[in-house]
C-alpha cells in the first residue's frame, strides 16, 4: 500500500527563534542546544538536531479533531529547520532508529486502532492500518515519550 509521510511546515515555527528566553516561557516553550546526537528529532525536517544545534522545545497541537482523542503534546524544532519533502514510502532515519506507536484514525478522528512497532518495521504497520476502509489518516508517535512524529497519509 502506498503511504506518504508527511513532516510539520516550518512556517509557524521560524519566528519563535526571534523570541527572548522570556517570551519563549510565556508561550511555554523552551530553547534548547543538543548536547548529543540522537536526542532531540526535530518534526519539521524529520531529523536529529545534531550536537550544539539550536531547537525549541514546545507545545503542539498534532490531533486537532473535534473528538475525545484531541491532543496536544511536547515537539523539538531546529533553527532554520526546512520541511522534510519525503518520497512516496520513505521512512526517514529518525523513525527507522525508533520504537514507534502507530495510531488510525477515522474522519471524525476517532481512534479506530494502534499498535507499537520497530521503526525499521514500520511500513507493515502502515500497511495493515490504512488497509482498514474506514482509516483516514495515522500518527507516528515516538512511543517511549510518546510524543507526535508525522502524520501518513494514502
Amino acid at each position: 500500500m502506498s503511504f506518504q509521510l508527511r513532516a510539520l511546515p516550518s512556517d509557524p515555527f521560524a519566528p519563535l527563534f526571534a523570541l527572548s528566553d522570556d517570551a519563549l516561557a510565556e508561550r511555554g516553550a523552551v530553547r534548547r542546544v543538543a548536547d548529543r546526537p540522537r536526542s532531540l528529532p526535530c518534526r519539521v525536517s524529520l531529523r536529529d538536531a545534531e550536537p550544539g544545534e539550536t531547537v525549541l522545545l514546545l507545545n503542539y497541537e498534532h490531533q486537532p479533531a473535534r473528538s475525545p482523542f484531541r491532543s496536544t503534546y511536547a515537539i523539538y524544532v531546529r533553527r532554520n529547520a526546512t520541511q522534510a519533502r519525503l518520497a512516496p514510502g520513505e521512512v526517514p532515519e529518525i523513525l527507522r532508529s525508533r520504537l514507534l506507536s502507530v495510531r488510525a484514525f477515522d474522519a471524525a478522528g476517532m481512534l479506530l486502532d494502534a499498535d507499537v512497532v520497530d521503526g525499521r518495521e514500520v511500513e507493515a504497520l502502515i500497511a495493515r492500518l490504512l488497509g482498514k476502509p474506514e482509516a483516514e489518516y495515522l500518527h507516528v508517535h515516538f512511543a517511549r515519550p510518546g510524543c507526535f512524529a508525522a502524520r501518513v497519509d494514502r
